[in-house]
């Protein structure tokens, strides 16, 4: 049971965020002899990272390695100092590319957090110095959630429109061969024998157990704290930090309890993507006026930046960007709201999709990741932009939560999501865009399309993009003309996946006041802590890596098992 009734009045450490960052440093720290605590504000445990897709990159990795696949800390360093330029923090870009392999060893040989690498998975800019074709991204092993017991019912579950007929999740594989399932006998195979096992779920439980992606992560961690017998207080929001002089020596949450903390106090709430005011004060597009919609849990206010700021903590605003962008889309719900989705990688690649603003003109290459695709919205300056595909496209890919054929998909015509027309002129009417303007569009994409070679803006032009196309399609698999009519469009909104502004840390994680000074007792990781990105995206799992690396070496510290230089 890691959910008491009431915390002790004292801890060696006291964890606030139950994410992957807070379990890793938990975790840590317990293992290195602490007596820990973990504190979560949501009702339930995971953070975000159960809602994420639980990549996590590592350059240099020890399973990678073992494969037989090439890497250095050299070329890491290289392709990040390419992306992140000038706002680099060599210092804890070095601790977390040295550390990374460290940590993966570590949560392999003592935990049930078990790794599988990714043997093709391109970083996001493949063409750049030091970049991986492969071997650097992580996934959790697929995780049996029946293993917690009746701690199961306190995982944060997956957002609903991830998963399939009551909670089955899918992992990249799964996605494949359901995309497959009515064209390929070895796919069918496998979607019924998942179906199979959800339906056995659905019988005892009410969601799939079969748990990957960031459930994955999640579940592994939270059952090697119970494990570890780590108490996890959910309902419990931390209100400010308790001081004793210069040093954080506990907690105070916003019921009026107090924790006494040996060691020291350590944040990893997961940001602030739900702080209004905030973002409006560090996002231009929404100082502007501008809608934006975030993936991320509720719970994220930036409680614990606040309470840091409190006690005298830097918080960095100077990143080229305040999130990790994503564009979103706003799915209708019966009583008359929205919820968002996330377009991430399933949809902008395949051939037979487009993007335009509201004039009606692409203004980027759909296949570029989710985070340079918001970029080049604000770029811009849309506020809403529309994904178009055809009828073949629809049926064979999806578009966001419109899964492909032979899922239903008139449901969504009739909500209003998803707009349909029987020609280009029509659906520009639909849609409020030029008639001629989107005409000449589609016209030109299509004509570049069948040539195998945009050259507008060269989508399916590196590994990344062709890796998210559709193989089969030749000669480019990011590219197909938009001629089985009809056509579809949803509207998307620019949103995020997380912060990336955050707390200045040193390389052991510890807080740091302006003039770079530590506050003794406070550490912070995951979004937290300031990106190390400092609001770049090179690549899948660049939030999950550092959060595991950064709160490996926050539990070390705090432990006095490691004092890096």
């Amino acid at each position: 049971m890691t959910n008491l009734t009431y915390p002790s009045e004292t801890y060696d450490l006291i964890v606030v965020g139950s994410g992957a960052a807070g379990m890793a440093a938990a975790l840590t720290a317990r293992i290195s002899g602490l007596e820990v605590a973990v504190f979560e504000k949501d009702q339930y445990f995971g953070g975000s990272t159960a809602v994420s897709g639980g990549a996590i990159w590592v350059p240099n990795n020890p399973l990678m390695r073992a494969a037989g696949m090439d890497d250095d800390a050299e070329a890491a360093f290289e392709y990040l100092s390419g992306e992140v330029g000038n706002l680099i923090d060599t210092d804890l870009v070095h601790a977390f590319i040295e550390t990374g392999p460290e940590m993966v060893r570590f949560f392999q040989d003592n935990t049930e957090l078990q790794f599988e690498y990714r043997d093709f998975s391109p970083d996001y800019h493949p063409d750049r110095p030091g970049a991986s074709m492969g071997g650097r991204v992580l996934d959790a092993q697929t995780f049996d959630g029946r293993r917690l017991g009746d701690e199961f019912k306190r995982l944060k579950p997956p957002i609903d429109d991830f998963t399939l007929f009551g909670g089955m999740m899918l992992n990249r594989f799964d996605i494949g061969h359901f995309m497959n399932m009515t064209r390929k006998p070895a796919s069918a195979i496998h979607a019924t024998r998942l179906l199979a096992r959800q339906a056995r779920d659905r019988l005892s439980h009410p969601r799939g157990t079969r748990l990957t992606l960031g459930q994955a992560v999640a579940g592994r961690l939270a059952l090697s704290a119970i494990q570890r017998k780590i108490p996890i207080f959910t309902n419990l929001a931390l209100k400010r930090l308790v001081m004793d002089g210069n040093r954080v020596s506990g907690i105070e949450t916003e019921k009026g309890i107090q924790i006494r903390a040996r060691r020291g106090v350590i944040l990893a709430t997961g940001g602030f993507p739900a702080n209004a005011k905030l973002r409006k004060q560090v996002m231009p597009h929404v100082a502007r006026g501008a809608p934006h919609h975030s993936m991320s849990p509720k719970p994220a206010t930036g409680a614990a930046i606040t309470a840091a700021q409190d006690v005298g903590a830097n918080f960095i605003t100077s990143n080229r960007n305040a999130g990790f962008w994503a564009p979103v889309s706003l799915i209708p719900e019966p009583n008359g709201g929205s919820r968002p989705f996330p377009h991430l990688f399933l949809d902008r690649a395949k051939p037979g999709v487009i993007a335009v603003s509201p004039e009606g003109k692409r203004f980027v290459n759909e296949a570029v990741s989710y985070h340079d695709f918001v970029s080049a919205m604000h770029d811009a300056n849309l506020s809403e932009a529309w994904l178009i595909c055809d009828h073949r496209a629809l049926r064979r890919y999806g578009l966001g939560p419109v899964r492909p054929a032979p899922a239903p998909y008139r449901h969504h015509l009739r909500s209003g999501y998803l707009k349909r027309a029987g020609s280009p002129a029509e659906l520009a009417a639909l849609i409020g865009v030029p008639e001629a303007v989107l005409v000449q569009t589609i016209d030109r994409f299509n004509a570049d399309a069948a040539r195998g070679h945009d050259l507008e803006f060269g989508k399916g032009s590196t590994a990344y993009q062709t890796y998210l196309g559709d193989a089969e399609n030749k000669p480019n698999p990011c590219l197909r003309p938009l001629d089985r009519m009809p056509l579809y469009a949803i509207r998307i909104y620019p949103g995020d996946i997380g912060t990336s502004m955050g707390l200045a840390v040193d390389v052991n994680a510890r807080v740091l006041r302006q003039d770079r000074s530590v506050i003794e007792g406070l550490y912070a990781c995951g979004n937290d802590m300031n990106s190390i990105m400092a609001g770049t995206y090179p690549g899948a799992g660049i939030t999950l890596g550092p959060a595991l690396t950064f709160g490996y070496i926050a539990g070390l510290h705090a432990s006095g098992q490691d004092d890096k230089p």
